[in-house]
């Protein structure tokens, strides 16, 4: 059921990054003075296979779940939340909704199962797996199947985005208690502790970090056996952590641009990375979150985000805030003039 995920990932155009270099280092500009905005658009430029990349058609998955290790108190906010979420993503008034709307970008909200299911709503994609995961402090997070309907929900979401002519996808998540479940995964996935990697969250005081931190340890002694990526996905992670893994392979092997958002999204991406490692050279890094454990992870990606503006929202509101520094440098690398054209002196 999971076999899709060791297929190859496209390989991004060589040729096409050559040209987008030698296009930077002909335009009116001293060699390297735009910095990552010269950087990023020749990343594109080799991933959509052209000299003259864009970032104009945005698709946004925001993939929302529950978790049963929400019965360990480890978030500020009850576990209503997430279903309540649901309907606001939906109904315009959340801050990924706010931002899809300024950019013009698809935004599809995806209903992995939440404890107070709101049902069908008109823009949510049902793809209900259960109302929640299990506790990991109790059992694994998911059954096998579920890991397995889980990938597909966010390969669905990356193949209908490839069918869409989605320039970028952004993956985003919403779930009381995943940053909880992301910590438990990224501990396991880099071999790090709770104590380094275990932050706020959702906004809880030392004492609430504590106590996640103890869950935490807990959670990794009791799936120590679980050795391979894909199975301390299943033990450790969410339906909406599995999902966004998903949709990096799926986009990867679809030539897809991925712009990976904070610290959950992070955990995602390196998750996918270590299942199929041809996901690295699709993955731009959006932003640094302020939730404590992404430094690490993003040095573990050998990343550098395009942002940093103490964020830790989720929901993708830092991969959308960082499509228009996407789109900018686009318009610069297709819109300025070289030294020819403008018959200015070069070095």
């Amino acid at each position: 059921m999971t076999d899709w995920l060791d297929h190859p990932c496209a390989a991004p155009d060589a040729a096409a990054a050559a040209a987008a270099r030698a296009r930077q280092a002909q335009l009116t500009k001293p060699p390297g003075s735009l910095g990552a905005l010269e950087t990023v658009a020749v990343q594109l430029a080799a991933m959509q296979r052209t000299e003259r990349p864009g970032a104009e058609r945005v698709w946004i998955s925001v993939f929302a779940a529950d978790h049963g290790v929400a019965a360990e108190g480890v978030s500020a906010f009850p576990q209503a939340v997430t279903g309540e979420m649901v309907r606001n993503f939906a109904g315009g008034g959340a801050a990924i909704s706010v931002l899809a709307r300024a950019l013009g970008a698809t935004l599809e909200v995806v209903n992995l199962g939440t404890v107070n299911d709101p049902g069908e709503i008109p823009g949510v994609r049902r793809a209900v797996i259960a109302p929640a995961t299990a506790n990991f402090c109790i059992e694994p997070a998911m059954t096998a199947p579920q890991l397995a309907a889980a990938l597909a929900a966010g390969a669905d979401s990356a193949r209908a985005a490839k069918e869409a002519g989605a320039q970028v996808f952004v993956g985003g998540e919403m779930g009381i208690a995943n940053t909880t479940a992301a910590t438990a995964l990224a501990c396991a996935l880099l071999g790090e502790s709770p104590q380094a990697l275990a932050g706020a969250g959702t906004g809880l005081d030392a004492a609430g970090i504590a106590r996640k931190r103890a869950v935490v340890d807990h959670a990794l002694a009791r799936h120590a056996d679980a050795g391979t990526p894909l199975e301390q996905l299943r033990c450790l992670g969410g339906f909406e952590l599995a999902a966004l893994a998903g949709a990096c392979v799926a986009c990867a092997q679809g030539g897809v641009p991925f712009l990976v958002d904070g610290f959950i999204a992070t955990a995602a991406a390196l998750a996918a990375v270590r299942i199929n490692p041809g996901v690295r050279d699709w993955l731009l890094f959006a932003h640094r979150s302020q939730e404590r454990g992404h430094a690490r992870l993003l040095e573990a990606m050998r990343a550098e985000p395009l942002l940093d503006l103490g964020l830790r929202l989720g929901e993708a509101s830092g991969a959308a805030t960082a499509v228009p520094l996407l789109r900018l440098a686009c318009a610069l690398h297709d819109g300025m003039a070289t030294f020819e054209q403008a018959g200015v002196s070069a070095a």
